[in-house]
């Protein structure tokens, strides 16, 4: 060979690493700059990430995009009739569309496990799990039950659904999954005739929390509501009766006491903790669309399809600020699934008009009834569990 080929050769070679060097430069970089990019809209505070080893690196559970997948959804609404409740089950009560049925969560640097329903059953083998919380929470519960359920159809099951107190059991299996209503966590009652919030107190909820092997907590909403939907009449905290207090302090005030009993009460070598970030809603457009007004469109009624990219536009709740400093302050921190960031992106995810719990004059007024807190099942809530199946397994 001559020395001009050789030279031709070794120039082409160099060539060619220097290329490789340069993508492989500039995936590091996007990256660098996906992360940052989270971090800023998470402001100043920290939020800590499960992690999921796979493929020789660290997965970060929560950063990462929507994408479309036609295996999707993982159940269908009909094989789960009896569970699904009228309020989240929007193609039983009409909805036309069913691509947001069609995505699924993609981390930003690995795969997250799709869900084994048997494969959880026989991990949970004897064990009992519950969810506390408000309707998103049974939301979840719900989803969950469903997706088990799809993958055992054949096996022996028994439900009981009471106030504040539902159990779904796997009899084959010896596994319980409940539902324990409880909006705020710590108690309310009634004196007087008046609804007292406790903030100090939640031993007359948890007496019922006592013995389980997984606890999933969430709360957040019903301490905004005001009005009709308010729940308590008055606030209590330090022997002190209060008509309202900045609902940001009471939340803490409420969490803290949560946090308090579970750091206190809880065996973590025999109990699993976890806690649900905070559930967004979708009934500000101007949040999602440029140029959009509230006067012209009101909330997530007629949205088909997810955010495109990992951030969202919109302002990021000012309840989880509060739910990272207290989960961070624990003893023991509970497990935070961190489902907010991901779930603000799916403003098409919510029931809308297309719930059971409307009437048709509250379905023909879609700005003054659309109910976009909730969430279809199928739907959304299945993700949700999936990042669950994920961080108690793997």
């Amino acid at each position: 060979m001559s020395l001009a080929c050789i030279r031709s050769s070794c120039n082409l070679l160099a060539s060619c690493f220097a290329i490789v060097f340069l993508v492989l430069l500039q995936t590091k970089v996007a990256t660098s700059a996906l992360i940052m990019s989270m971090r800023n809209h998470h402001n100043h505070h920290q939020h800590r990430l499960p992690r999921l080893q796979a493929n020789q690196s660290t997965c970060a559970l929560f950063v990462g995009t929507w994408v479309r997948d036609e295996s999707y959804p993982l159940y269908q609404s009909s094989n789960c009739p009896t569970i699904i409740d009228a309020e989240f089950n929007c193609q039983m009560y009409g909805r036309p569309d069913s691509d947001y049925l069609k995505y699924r969560w993609q981390p930003l640097n690995c795969e997250l496990p799709r869900f084994n329903g048997l494969e959880f059953l026989l991990n949970m083998r004897g064990k009992r799990m519950m969810f506390v919380g408000d309707s998103l929470g049974r939301n979840q519960w719900e989803s969950l039950i469903c997706l088990i359920s799809s993958s055992v159809p054949r096996t022996s099951t028994q439900m009981s659904r009471g106030d504040p107190f539902s159990i779904f059991k796997f009899l084959d299996y010896d596994v319980s999954i409940s539902f324990y209503k409880a909006p705020y966590l710590v108690d309310i009652d009634v004196v007087q005739g008046k609804r007292v919030l406790r903030l100090e107190e939640i031993s007359g909820n948890a007496n019922a929390w006592r013995d389980v092997d997984v606890l999933i907590f969430n709360t957040g909403h019903w301490w905004s509501h005001q009005g009709s939907l308010q729940g308590w009449d008055y606030m209590e905290s330090g022997g002190t009766f209060y008509q309202d207090m900045d609902r940001l302090v009471a939340l803490e005030r409420g969490l803290r006491t949560w946090a308090k009993w579970v750091d206190s009460n809880i065996d973590t070598t025999r109990t699993r903790v976890f806690f649900q970030s905070i559930s967004p809603t979708h009934y500000n457009p101007s949040e999602w669309s440029a140029g959009t007004t509230v006067a012209t469109t009101r909330n997530c009624y007629g949205e088909t399809t997810p955010m495109n990219g990992m951030t969202y536009p919109g302002a990021y709740p000012d309840q989880m600020r509060v739910v990272d400093t207290v989960i961070r302050d624990m003893h023991n921190p509970a497990y935070l699934l961190d489902i907010t960031m991901l779930s603000e992106l799916r403003k098409d995810g919510h029931p809308s008009i297309y719930s059971g719990d409307l009437s048709p004059q509250q379905r023909a007024d879609p700005s003054g009834s659309a109910d976009c807190s909730h969430w279809c099942l199928p739907g959304l809530p299945d993700t949700w569990n999936q990042l669950f199946y994920a961080a108690l397994f793997f």
